[in-house]
């Protein structure tokens, strides 16, 4: 959750024909070196040329390869990996923080929805600022002090944590939101352009598998943050077992799809006292996580800031604004100019479900299932199941792919996720069945993985040549999945919202189903000719 927009940028779709235009074979591929050198030295006598108009060895500011050591090039690539290693373990504790917070808005700050209207504006925001800030931002302060500078917009959100009100949290989520985008594009520009230094020092003849490799390893560790947050979360709201709540078993009829909002219903605390299954836990509790939490988000900054190797060591001084020298009001038009292809446009429902679902998981699962019949106490230890299925799932669908295909994988994903709700539908939540609550997480989880890689991987193949206007569609409209989901989750039942995610999910495969045919009959087309 929070940015899974990012996950497996790069991850190769094994076993699609292109259909657009086909690479020439006379061609260099792109960052590639004029021939295939062993892993450990370049010889001094090669010339290695990077052909990305991006990366210019004239002007790149970077040592010629053919002028350094075996010795001096393995010290090259270990001080990339270790630039690598620290950004993923700076945005792990980051969203070890973030998340953990994320995941508890619908149930310790529910009065008036105050919660959920925080995380939608969050990402009315973002949608805002992947429009126009990244590229300025970039260019202005460089990557990695965009990086530094943006996780302190997050750091602003969980400060304000300490006193939840409209007045705090809404302008504290607008300004993490403006600065969730650029701090995203800085990422991926670090890791893409260390990655064709690493294909270069290797002498491979494409970044590619560099850069796979790299956004692979980061998404192995920041995929993580998602089980330390969660774990951080339960064990310190389930400190006072005196105290716990426990809920009235005739109330547990109004949870599940039957949940509307915390006005109607009473709860039976330890002391005997009654109080609304979502109020917020001791205070003392809430300061104590809200501190540990701030203590990881700024501890992603600082060793972001001490560790990690400017870009300009790797050429950032030659690259021009963005991958294809485009500015921010320029990008912008063609986003919107890119939606006039049919593809952008079937593709759009199942790009907002994306963002429905996992906005479905974070607040309402929580909040409806979790919460009002269980306690808040135990959100984070379920949503840790949540977190790890997450993460093998997103470490194995390539590999699943290049076994069965994607059609499958989409196929097997839509099942499981209409299975989960119809699930969802019929089961009244009940703490004596606990496992139920972990087996749903872990399942929505898998799920989520599959939309992650397999949506963002769907994007580079099936718009290969303009992947810059196809990806800011994907922030844009899957932010906006996040945003209305958000944004509705006070007004709405639970039930409602369930028939909400069956009609996206419908419209999304159907929009997808209808790309898989047409590409299916230029591909049978072509072979005939």
């Amino acid at each position: 959750m929070g940015n899974s927009e990012e996950v497996t940028a790069g991850e190769v779709n094994e076993g699609y024909v292109p259909t657009e235009e086909k690479v020439k074979e006379d061609e260099p591929p792109p960052y590639s070196s004029d021939e295939k050198q062993n892993e450990t030295s370049v010889p001094v006598d090669v010339e290695t040329r990077n052909y990305n108009p991006n990366f210019q060895n004239e002007n790149d500011g970077m040592r010629n390869i053919g002028s350094m050591s075996a010795f001096e090039i393995n010290q090259e690539k270990m001080r990339i990996w270790k630039n690598v290693a620290v950004i993923s373990v700076s945005f792990m504790c980051l969203f070890t923080a973030f998340n953990s917070v994320g995941n508890l808005q619908s149930s310790i700050n529910a009065d008036a929805g105050l919660g959920t209207t925080a995380s939608a504006t969050i990402y009315v925001a973002l949608i805002v600022s992947c429009m126009f800030v990244p590229t300025w931002l970039i260019k202005t302060i460089k990557c990695k002090w965009t990086m530094v500078f943006c996780q302190l917009c997050y750091s602003v959100y969980i400060i304000a944590q300490f006193w939840p009100s409209f007045a705090t949290l809404i302008p504290a989520a607008i300004i993490l939101g403006i600065g969730a985008a650029p701090m995203w594009s800085a990422k991926c520009t670090y890791l893409t352009q260390v990655g064709n230094r690493y294909a270069a020092l290797i002498g491979d003849k494409s970044a590619e598998p560099s850069i796979t490799r790299f956004f692979g390893f980061f998404f192995m560790v920041f995929q993580t943050s998602q089980i330390w947050g969660n774990l951080i979360s339960s064990l310190v709201l389930s400190m006072d077992k005196a105290n716990e709540t426990i809920v009235d078993d005739e109330l547990l009829e109004y949870c599940g799809a039957n949940f509307c909002n915390s006005r109607n219903l009473t709860n039976i605390t330890g002391d005997g006292s009654v109080a609304s299954p979502l109020a917020r836990p001791d205070e003392d509790k809430i300061q104590m996580l809200t501190g540990i939490l701030l203590g990881f988000a700024l501890l992603a900054s600082l060793i972001m800031a001490l560790l990690v190797d400017p870009l300009s060591r790797y050429g950032e001084e030659a690259r021009q604004g963005s991958s294809t020298g485009k500015t921010g009001v320029e990008l912008l038009l063609a986003t919107f100019q890119h939606m006039k292809n049919p593809y952008q446009l079937l593709i759009i429902p199942l790009t907002l479900w994306s963002g429905f679902e996992q906005a479905f998981l974070t607040a309402d699962f929580t909040a409806a299932y979790i919460s009002c019949s269980w306690g808040v106490q135990h959100v984070g230890f379920v949503l840790i199941c949540y977190g790890a299925a997450d993460a093998v799932g997103s470490i194995t669908c390539g590999w699943v792919v290049k076994l069965v295909g994607r059609i499958p994988i989409f196929i097997f994903g839509a099942l499981l996720n209409a299975g989960l709700i119809i699930a969802l539908f019929l089961w009244p939540p009940n703490p004596a069945n606990s496992a139920v609550f972990f087996v749903i997480a872990a399942f929505w989880g898998l799920a989520d993985s599959i939309w992650q890689t397999q949506i963002n991987s769907f994007y580079g193949v099936i718009f290969a040549g303009s992947e810059e206007a196809a990806f800011s569609n994907y922030r844009l409209w899957e932010s906006l999945g996040f945003a209305i989901a958000f944004a509705y989750s006070y007004a709405l039942c639970a039930n409602a919202k369930l028939w909400v995610l069956v009609g996206i999910l419908i419209a999304g495969m159907t929009g997808y189903f209808t790309i898989e045919m047409i590409e299916s009959k230029k591909f049978k087309k072509t072979r005939k000719e």
